[in-house]
């Protein structure tokens, strides 16, 4: 029970008063109640570098890349010395330095690494985002920074990255951790930590949609994942209080060449420093 609880608390809390001004809108409208919705889905909360990362924020070369698909400048972190580079891409909230015990593993072995804060993260401007500029930054690196060999990416990150390989980027192989795959999935998850009522997931998804122009779904991971033909590692916790589990087996299953590694007592954020994960991760790159 104490592991359950120590991973329940790493879930991010919704704030009392913001759950209780969505339940205010609802009552009024539920029109209102998704638009407020939308706000808070497509803001990400930035958060002070802890500790772990500062010698990675310090030592890293860091630069602006201005992204002309999305009008967007985001920071990237190129850290290491190595010829061969690899991509890193952080999740929802998260950071370029937030794969810290992943990147300083990789400098080890002699391989330079590329991050970057996503628009609206980090110190990257803007306050507001979504999957679609995570992947058009991915992309934009690739034509900056290129070519790298691999690319890992967690939670957000690792949707985006399968969906870069969708649309183009070149890489040997993937490990994605922590993914998660259907957006309509995601939407009431975060509807339900808002207290809300379905039906607000349903409207808000359809404002999504009527903006872009464009079917959520097709950015769900297992849709991205059927055009996916390089090797891809699948990591996740089966206690994941952020991401269910069942979002990693609907992954690998359409995915044609795939490993699945499922931990337990990790949870969603965890896992990124986990030795056995970083040990997996190592072999698995360097696997024939």
């Amino acid at each position: 029970m104490a592991a359950k609880s120590q991973i329940k608390n790493q879930s991010l809390p919704i704030p009392k008063t913001i759950i209780a001004a969505a339940r205010f809108l609802q009552a009024i409208s539920p029109k209102l109640a998704a638009l407020f919705a939308a706000k808070l889905f497509t803001t990400p909360l930035k958060h002070k570098i802890p500790k772990r990362e500062i010698h990675i924020d310090k030592e890293s070369q860091q630069s602006k890349l201005y992204i002309p698909s999305i009008k967007k400048e985001i920071v990237v972190y190129q850290y290491g010395t190595g010829i061969k580079k690899i991509l890193l891409v952080h999740g929802w909230s998260g950071r370029g330095t937030q794969l810290v015990k992943i990147a300083d593993e990789l400098v080890a072995l002699g391989y330079t690494t590329i991050s970057f804060d996503a628009p609206a993260h980090g110190k990257s401007s803007g306050k507001t985002t979504l999957m679609p500029e995570f992947i058009a930054s991915i992309l934009a690196l690739e034509k900056q920074f290129g070519p790298f060999e691999f690319a890992i990416g967690h939670s957000l990150g690792g949707m985006s990255v399968l969906n870069a390989v969708k649309q183009g980027l070149k890489i040997k192989k993937a490990v994605i951790i922590g993914s998660g795959d259907i957006i309509q999935d995601i939407i009431d998850d975060f509807i339900k930590k808002l207290r809300l009522k379905p039906q607000i997931g349903q409207l808000l998804k359809s404002h999504f949609e009527a903006k872009t122009q464009e079917d959520m779904e097709d950015y769900a991971s297992h849709h991205a994942a059927k055009s996916v033909t390089i090797p891809v590692l699948i990591i996740h916790d089966k206690n994941d209080e952020d991401v269910p589990v069942k979002a990693a087996h609907n992954i690998q299953a359409h995915i044609k060449n795939s490993e699945l590694m499922v931990t337990e007592g990790l949870g969603h954020r965890k896992i990124l420093g986990n030795d056995k994960v970083l040990h997996a991760i190592n072999n698995f790159l360097h696997k024939q």
